[in-house]
This record gives C-alpha cells, sequence and structure tokens, in this order.
C-alpha cells in the first residue's frame, strides 16, 4: 500500500531516539513522492496503538498531491502571498497545545514514539500545526548563555515531518502553580540564585509575598541578572533561537508567541493558586511591592504632585480570595473610581503596557524579516466583569473598568510592534457561569475584538479551560466566526483528546474552523474521509477486530502522554 506525500520527508519514517541533530534540509532531500509505509522488522515491532494509527493513516487520502505545487505548498505552509496568519481562504488553522513536558526539566523530549504518532493524527484531522513551551527554565539551565535547543531540534524535525506548523512560546515563566500546570519547570537555576541575593527582583504583594513565576518587570532595564538586564537576557535568548532554526522560521515555525508574564501572559501574578494562595473568584491583589516597583510608584506620585500616593498600594484593596464588595477599594463607589483610584491604575496598568513594549521590541528587533509571526497572550479574566470596578482584572492589570477601556491601549501596543492579540477563553458563556461571580466572558470576548478591530490588529484565541463538548466547540466556531479570528489554538494534545466522542467533536469542530463556521459539525459517514479517525474506529468496531478496544482509546495514539 503506498501512500502519497507532500512534505520533503515521509512523516512515516521511523523517528531516531538519540538523534539531536537539527534536520537541515537540502539538495539530498527527496522530492514529494509516493512512499511505500515501510513494514515493521521483528527487532524493533510497533506496538498494537502505532500499527492501528499507521493502518488509519494509509487510508487517508492522499493529501494534495493532485493540486498544483504552488497551491500544495501553500496548504502545507500557509505562506503563500494573500494568506494572513497562514489562515486558509474562507477558514480559521487551527493549532493544538501540546503537553508542557514534551520537552522536560532535564532538557529531554519526552514519549517520542506517541508524539509523532499524535502528530500525525492530528494532520489526518486537518489541525494546521502545534504549539509547544520552549522553557527558559530548560534551555539555559546550565548557566547563563549556555542554551541547549538539542530536544527542540528534534521536535521540528518531527513536525515538519508531519506536514505541520509550530507555534514556540517563548516561555519567560516558571512552570507550576497555576491552572492546568501538570509539572513543575523553575526558572534557571542560576537565576533562582539571584533571587535568593536579592528577593526584591520577583514580583511581591502587600503581605510581603514573594511569587518566584516571574521576574518583576520594575527591574526591567537594571542588570540584576549577573550583569545582564531581564530584556537583555530574553533578547539574546530569542537570538540564539533565531540562529538555530533559522531554516525553519517562516515556514515550519510559524509564529513566535512571547512570553511577558506569569502564564506566558501580559499580566502580573495576582492569582496565583499555589499553596492554596487564590481561589476562585477571588479578586486577587496587586502585585507592586518589590523595591524596584515602590521606587517608581514613589516617582510617579511625585510626578503627579502628591507625594503621600507613593507610599504603597491601596491599603483597602482587601486579599486574594475577597470579593469586591468586601473591600473599600473594589466596591461599588469604592477607591477605584476616586482621584487617588485612577492616578494609582494608570501607573499600574501603564507599567505593564511599557514592559509589553519593551519585550515586543526586543522580539521584533529579533525576528524581523525571518517570516515569523509574532503574538502575545493576553488573560481571559471574565469574573467580576459585570462589576463597576472590574476588580480581578484591574489587580491583573488591565485597567478596565465600567468607564475606562483597559483593552484598546494593549491592542494599540500590540498594532504598533506588529504582533497578533492572543486572547482566551473564546469556549465560555455567560449562562455556564456561577452568578456569584459576575462573570461574563462573551462580553468580555466582545470588547477585545472591538478593541483589536479599532487597533487594526489581527485576533487570535485560545480556550481557558480542557474541554471536549460540543457546546465549548460549537461556541468557539460562532466567536471566531463573528471576529474573524487569525487563528485559534485548542488546549491541549493529551489522551483525553483521542477518547472516541471527544475526537469526534474535535474532528468536527476543524472542520467547522475550516469552513468558516458554516459547517458546524461532520456527518458521521464522511465520504471526503475527513472524518478518517472515526470512520476508523467505527469500522474497527462493527468487525469486533480484536484490537478494537485499542482503537477507540484514541485511535490510541497518545496513551503515554
Amino acid at each position: 500500500m503506498a501512500l502519497t506525500l507532500r512534505s520533503s520527508t515521509s512523516f512515516l519514517s521511523p523517528v531516531d531516539p538519540n538523534s539531536k541533530v537539527l534536520h537541515k534540509p537540502g539538495a539530498d532531500d527527496a522530492p514529494p513522492s509516493s512512499v511505500a509505509v515501510p513494514a515493521p522488522s521483528h527487532a524493533a515491532a510497533p506496538s498494537r496503538r502505532l500499527r492501528l494509527i499507521r493502518a488509519a493513516a494509509a487510508a487517508a487520502p492522499a493529501p494534495a498531491m493532485d493540486r498544483a505545487p504552488a497551491e500544495a505548498a501553500e496548504l502545507l505552509h500557509g505562506g503563500a502571498a494573500g494568506q494572513e496568519h497562514g489562515r486558509p481562504r474562507g477558514g480559521v488553522p487551527v493549532y493544538v497545545m501540546m503537553p508542557l513536558d514534551t520537552v522536560g526539566p532535564g532538557g529531554q523530549l519526552s514519549r517520542q514514539r506517541a508524539v509523532a504518532a499524535s502528530l500525525m493524527a492530528l494532520r489526518g484531522a486537518g489541525v494546521e500545526g502545534v504549539m509547544v513551551d520552549v522553557w527558559w527554565g530548560v534551555v539555559e539551565r546550565e548557566g547563563p548563555g549556555r542554551y541547549d535547543w538539542e530536544a527542540y531540534a528534534e521536535l521540528v524535525r518531527m513536525v515538519e515531518r508531519a506536514g505541520l506548523r509550530l507555534q514556540a512560546v517563548m516561555s519567560f515563566h516558571q512552570c507550576g502553580g497555576n491552572v492546568g500546570d501538570t509539572c513543575n519547570i523553575p526558572l534557571p537555576p542560576w537565576v533562582l540564585e539571584e533571587m535568593s541575593s536579592n528577593p526584591d527582583i520577583v514580583y511581591t504583594d502587600r503581605s510581603g509575598r514573594r511569587n518566584p513565576e516571574y521576574i518583576s518587570l520594575g527591574c526591567d532595564t537594571l542588570p540584576v541578572l549577573k550583569g545582564r538586564t531581564p530584556i537583555q537576557v530574553y533578547a539574546d535568548y530569542m537570538r540564539s533561537f533565531r540562529d538555530r532554526f533559522s531554516d525553519y522560521l517562516g515556514n515550519v515555525i510559524a509564529e513566535i508567541q512571547v512570553g511577558m508574564g506569569p502564564c506566558g501572559e501580559l499580566r502580573y501574578p495576582s492569582y496565583p493558586e499555589a499553596n492554596g494562595t487564590w481561589r476562585f473568584p477571588g479578586i486577587g491583589e496587586f502585585q507592586c511591592y518589590d523595591k524596584y516597583m515602590r521606587a517608581s510608584l514613589e516617582a510617579a506620585a511625585v510626578a503627579a504632585g502628591h507625594e503621600e500616593w507613593g507610599s504603597g498600594g491601596p491599603h483597602d484593596a482587601g486579599e486574594y480570595k475577597q470579593m469586591p464588595e468586601d473591600t473599600g477599594f473594589f466596591r461599588r463607589d469604592g477607591t477605584w473610581s476616586t482621584e487617588y483610584g485612577q492616578f494609582f491604575m494608570k501607573w499600574y496598568s501603564g507599567m505593564l503596557l511599557e514592559h509589553g513594549d519593551r519585550v515586543l521590541a526586543a522580539a521584533e528587533a529579533v525576528f524581523g524579516g525571518t517570516g515569523a509571526t509574532l503574538s502575545a497572550k493576553v488573560a481571559g479574566i471574565h469574573w467580576h466583569y459585570g462589576t463597576r470596578s472590574h476588580a480581578a482584572e484591574l489587580t491583573a492589570g488591565y485597567y478596565n473598568t465600567r468607564h475606562h477601556d483597559g483593552y484598546a491601549p494593549i491592542a494599540r501596543m500590540l498594532a504598533k510592534r506588529g504582533a497578533v492579540l492572543n486572547f482566551t477563553c473564546m469556549e465560555m458563556k455567560d449562562e455556564q457561569q456561577p452568578q456569584h461571580a459576575s462573570c461574563s466572558p462573551e462580553q468580555l470576548v466582545q470588547q477585545v475584538k472591538a478593541a483589536a478591530r479599532a487597533a487594526g490588529v489581527e485576533l487570535a484565541g485560545e480556550n481557558a479551560l480542557e474541554r471536549y463538548d460540543e457546546s465549548a466547540f460549537s461556541q468557539v466556531v460562532s466567536t471566531a466566526r463573528g471576529a474573524g479570528l487569525a487563528a485559534f489554538t485548542y488546549l491541549r494534545m493529551n489522551k483525553t483528546l483521542f477518547d472516541g466522542d471527544n475526537w469526534r467533536n474535535f474532528v468536527s469542530f476543524v472542520r467547522a474552523m475550516a469552513d468558516g463556521g458554516a459547517r458546524p459539525a461532520l456527518p458521521r459517514c464522511d465520504t471526503g474521509h475527513s472524518d478518517l479517525y472515526v470512520g476508523f474506529l467505527d469500522a474497527a468496531k462493527e468487525r469486533k477486530a480484536p484490537e478494537a478496544e485499542g482503537a477507540a482509546t484514541a485511535t490510541a495514539t497518545t496513551a503515554a502522554l
């Protein structure tokens, strides 16, 4: 049986688990061709799960070899003229987030065979590509300026073989302590040493609690990291990434998402879950009490002619788990609406905007001209959106209240740097939220959409929580249709995604996004074979084959994920 491919290297080629050499396309690469699916050797017979996925792949239709060469290349890499952000004509490309520990703390690529099979399944479903965190704490773990890209090089090669594209996240934050964190990857050891000797380089709350997730933006321009400023460290890291992966930027590596805070988001760590510090729907706390932030606040107060305003953040802002009406600052007509409150929020949110601009300026200087799209992630903080003060947004650094638009300045800053605005909570509906939390994710998304449109910046999206139900998928499709999303990144690739009904819903969702939302779901029997893997499972069940049970658990591609 032959399988027609449109990439230069067969995505069915066995992955050498010991290889850490970045593939460099050259004259010896085979042109697109029809190659036979290799028979497994007796010495290294593939698992039953991999045999199933190979059988499914062999049944797939020829992916675009019946098209003109230029069109086939466009479909593979989305880089042809007339397309924005790799967007298929009339639709929204879907990416899938890879597991957080795809590259582990020691710099090893985890579960290579399962990942390779999963990538093949995603491609068969019509997915555009995948997203992976490129952890600062992993790559520069051995010391300042000592970068280990080897595991990521292997991953890029696997993504290329699968005919997919990659969104690479410059993850300058710690993994662990927030919603969805399933592993612990701290900042580089040498950075932690600096934190020990100078605790003020990390965000600090009113009670003095330090947060090691991300370097405080208060010291962005100070040489606090062994003679370099944080901005210089981030720029050097991104430059090293660019140099190592220069052959892939703009084609296989389609996008660079630049991390600018906890969870990679442009915000303060105002609602950390670690050790039960915060619990939904708490208002969170302001993070402005390290000595560098305090010095900036003091200077701003003096400049405003109110030196007394610079002694610290609001004294009546409450604690992490409180509700707005329990505080003097956030209640209906609280301090937030006074002259002092407006001064403080303008300074606090302004510091965040300046930080975002500095980091993106560095990224623009590094990646400009490579063909890779820049993007930045903004958190979808939807709880207490229905109140006047929008307390949870304020503590996170978004000066968004009933009377002040906090997202327009962010959108304008991103537009200045040519970066896509990536926003979360696209899957949520107002009616599904608890009433006491005054949530309105739908109105929040509409506000951000309007801000992006006014600033002329592209809008992309993510789901905030792991969802596999038709309701969540249909909400994303509806939002995408109304917002004209540049791309959507689905959270997350794991074994649950590939379970029977979940996988069917996901495949239907991908097709609906490709159709621009015009087609809400796939029929159970799709003659075009876009429902390949679901159809394969159904056929296996009908035949009552011995391997049917294995096929029903994700085409069994990610049992090891």
